[in-house]
């Protein structure tokens, strides 16, 4: 089967699994962890929050323009929009990386086994992977993504790249996390690179796709006034829609990633084929 075959195959149990209540009653704790954290800071800290960013533009001189720009364009309503607006630009990252790496730590390993009792019962285990080693390649992968974000901010006021360049960043980072977290229990550190190596494009792709599918809670934000309004329930419920898309991605990742390992493990044991041996005084 080509590769594009393989991703789509994979992608449609990915979404067949979503559908359990095994799986559904899995998202729910990462989802829970998530909600406590960001309610509470959400109930308490939101209004400092906006306080502290309105105080911080109020001591800039280039925000101070942006404030006088609104005001001759007759928008000084939007002046207390700013504040909030800054605010969740600066959240909604951080709370895609925590809901990533949330489903990576708390769901990833239980969707790998589920898979594979259900698909590769005879599939064994050759490696275990310390859960340090995990901490420390989603941290690296994550410092590289936010920094990757910061540095491309200026590119943002480009209206094509900033469609562009946040979901191919998050992709990566979900490439790079959930591949690991997939085989970290399963495959050894050789087996893992060939497989990065074989299948890095269709991985990235997959990555990629669930980058922009983790885009769509900022649609959310389309509400506008009423939107940072109602931006601690927005936020919340942006967790849930973000936990929901990178559950489907581990998924996704174990069904095209597991049948790869299966595979590979299967031509590595296959025969070597018996050369045919010339008699002699026959012609070759």
């Amino acid at each position: 089967m080509p590769p594009l075959g393989r991703m789509l195959d994979a992608g449609w149990r990915a979404l067949a699994y979503c559908l359990m209540p095994q799986v559904i009653w899995l998202s729910l704790l990462p989802l829970l962890l998530a909600v406590t954290v960001l309610g509470g800071l959400a109930w308490w800290g939101w209004g400092d929050g906006v306080a502290w960013v309105r105080a911080l533009l109020d001591g800039w001189s280039v925000s101070q323009h942006v404030l006088s720009a609104l005001d001759n364009w007759g928008l000084s309503q939007l002046r207390m929009a700013v504040a909030p607006l800054v605010l969740v630009l600066v959240v909604i990252p951080l709370v895609v990386v925590m809901c990533l790496l949330l489903v990576a730590a708390l769901m990833t390993p239980a969707l790998v086994k589920l898979v594979v009792r259900r698909r590769f019962p005879a599939l064994q285990s050759r490696h275990q992977a310390s859960v340090w080693l995990s901490l420390w390649w989603s941290l690296r992968a994550t410092v590289l993504a936010l920094l990757a974000l910061v540095l491309s901010l200026p590119l943002w006021l480009v209206p094509p790249l900033a469609v562009v360049l946040p979901p191919l960043i998050w992709g990566w980072l979900t490439y790079r996390v959930l591949v690991f977290d997939t085989l970290a229990d399963w495959a050894t550190p050789q087996e893992r690179e060939q497989l990065l190596r074989t299948h890095r494009p269709t991985l990235l792709t997959m990555g990629v796709i669930a980058g922009y599918l983790g885009a769509a809670p900022a649609a959310l934000w389309a509400l506008g006034v009423l939107a940072l309004a109602l931006a601690p329930f927005i936020l919340l419920l942006s967790v849930w829609i973000y936990t929901l898309v990178f559950a489907f991605a581990a998924l996704w990742f174990a069904h095209f990633l597991l049948p790869a390992l299966s595979a590979l493990r299967a031509e590595a044991s296959s025969p070597e084929p018996l050369t045919p041996q010339v008699a002699a005084g026959e012609p070759s």
